[in-house]
């Protein structure tokens, strides 16, 4: 019985030896006709590493050639199942661009977007991928409404969609918390809500980025002089009114009203100051 198992493992080596030297030699010496015929091999045998070492070989060989077609498609899974999902979204994206009558072109359009969504990272860092993923199922249900890959296409654009806006509540938020420390942060939280609140109509953080808008809005009104507070007070007070409109039974209520309150108050302090500076103008207007 052991003499049998050393024949097998001696004979699975000497195959596994021949087979990397045979691939060698192709891909060193091999003719492009060969090179295309072990490139095959490999992506049939799943060995798609070395198949894409082939590929890239033999690729400039069979531009404009029929067999680019299933060249570029088995570039792309190759790439795809290697986890390189950045590359392989290009590739399946690019295929669907140089072959739009292909039998293959659906499977490429939805892999094209779903190596991007694999390919994104958390939502916290560059979204670059995030947002092709986005775009590229966008283009692939309204390309594509009879697919039987439509709902899971709907699935993962609304999984992409919610990552996007939860990055983008976040940075509008950290200029909120990082205002304390410079005010002109203020700024730039209010006009990130408002970006958010008019790129993701219905977005699942409106409640939220309302309320923080408000908050936004009310502090920089607070941390303002006499003579800015106006406008801002005018802001602070439509940010307040747009978010009782959306939800009057808001979970951030009686924190709003208060910052309502507080606005009004100040609102008539100021509006009491500048009527008295009009007042001692104009009275210093007539004694001359």
């Amino acid at each position: 019985m052991q003499k049998i198992k050393n024949l097998a493992y001696l004979l699975v080596l000497s195959l596994l030896l021949f087979s990397c030297g045979e691939y060698q030699k192709v891909l060193n010496k091999g003719s492009v006709d060969e090179q295309y015929k072990m490139a095959t091999k490999m992506y049939e045998s799943k060995k798609f590493s070395k198949a894409l070492r082939l590929f890239e070989k033999i690729t400039p060989a069979y531009r404009g050639k029929p067999q680019m077609e299933r060249i570029q498609f088995m570039v792309a899974q190759s790439n795809f199942n290697e986890k390189n999902y950045s590359i392989a979204g290009y590739y399946f994206d690019r295929f669907t661009k140089s072959y739009s009558k292909s039998s293959k072109v659906e499977e490429a359009a939805f892999l094209s977007a779903y190596s991007y969504k694999l390919a994104s990272p958390v939502f916290s860092k560059d979204p670059t991928d995030t947002n092709k993923a986005l775009e590229a199922f966008q283009t692939f249900i309204n390309t594509y409404p009879d697919s039987p890959k439509l709902e899971e296409a709907n699935k993962h654009y609304q999984e992409i969609r919610y990552k996007l806006q939860r990055k983008y509540f976040e940075i509008a938020k950290t200029y909120y918390t990082t205002a304390e420390y410079d005010k002109r942060n203020y700024k730039a939280a209010i006009q990130a809500f408002d970006n958010l609140l008019s790129d993701y109509l219905g977005s699942e953080f409106k409640e939220e980025a309302l309320y923080y808008r408000l908050k936004s809005a009310h502090d920089f009104v607070l941390k303002s002089t006499d003579r800015r507070k106006t406008e801002r007070i005018k802001d602070a007070v439509e940010a307040y009114e747009k978010l009782k409109r959306n939800f009057p039974e808001t979970k951030y209520l009686e924190d709003s009203d208060k910052m309502f309150e507080t606005l009004k108050k100040e609102e008539v302090r100021v509006n009491a100051i500048i009527a008295s500076l009009k007042a001692s103008a104009k009275k210093n207007s007539i004694k001359k």
